[in-house]
């Protein structure tokens, strides 16, 4: 995978249907895993870390509806966006469907055109940086569209990969992420990178933010991994 550009999954069991959205998302600069049934989004959804949520309510053998449940009832998932794609268009289906976590809902025949502005929508809250945010955390700024970082009023000279890494953490401060996970956020899941590169660069993140002061911002959890704060 490609490192910043944000992660759909993308469940419908309909292929026709599944390819002309995938086509969509791609050319509209997301990377798209596909899933066809429940079992297979489940596991998708632990192995690619999306950043948001297609799902189909009709799926065979595990359900849109119970899909979603198991992704809110995960800490580890919850804070995902689910947007449930649905042809059922009572108002009683629709409040079932919010009501079991789902951010968005819509009803099919739908706009892609539409769906594209719910996706980014969902984005601006999942990973804000991508669409040109301004990150603030404690006394750390980072601007997504400049490519600039400040620290108490302070400038901050940061190399690409350790820019990508701050965003990585800013966007969820508190998060604990584990090497693995941040080698296919911020180098490509594609890329063979040593988990020890994670820690040389996160050794050359903390230098920069300590470099006028101030304490350490980057947490280390033992066995685990990093977490901002």
């Amino acid at each position: 995978m490609t490192p910043d550009k944000p992660v759909v999954l993308l469940v419908e069991d309909e292929a026709a249907q599944r390819e002309v959205l995938a086509y969509n998302l791609e050319a509209d600069g997301f990377q798209v895993v596909r899933a066809e049934n429940g079992e297979e989004a489940l596991l998708c959804v632990a192995e690619a870390d999306p950043d948001v949520i297609l799902l189909d309510w009709m799926l065979p053998n595990v359900s849109g509806i119970e899909v979603c449940r198991r992704i809110k009832s995960r800490s580890e998932t919850r804070n995902v966006p689910v947007i449930m794609i649905s042809a059922r268009s009572e108002e009683v289906d629709r409040v079932r469907g919010l009501e079991t976590g789902a951010d968005d809902y819509v009803v099919k025949p739908y706009s892609v055109v539409e769906l594209m502005a719910r996706v980014r929508a969902q984005l601006r809250r999942s990973r804000p940086t991508t669409v040109g945010e301004r990150l603030e955390y404690q006394d750390i700024v980072l601007d997504s569209e400049t490519h600039r970082v400040s620290r108490s009023g302070n400038g901050i000279k940061l190399g690409p990969t350790e820019f990508r890494l701050l965003s990585t953490f800013m966007e969820k401060p508190g998060r604990v992420w584990s090497r693995e996970q941040l080698l296919d956020r911020v180098w490509g899941r594609d890329i063979y990178v040593d988990t020890r590169t994670v820690d040389v660069h996160i050794g050359r993140l903390r230098k920069a933010l300590c470099s006028n002061g101030g304490d350490d911002p980057l947490r280390t959890v033992r066995g685990a991994g990093y977490s901002l704060g």
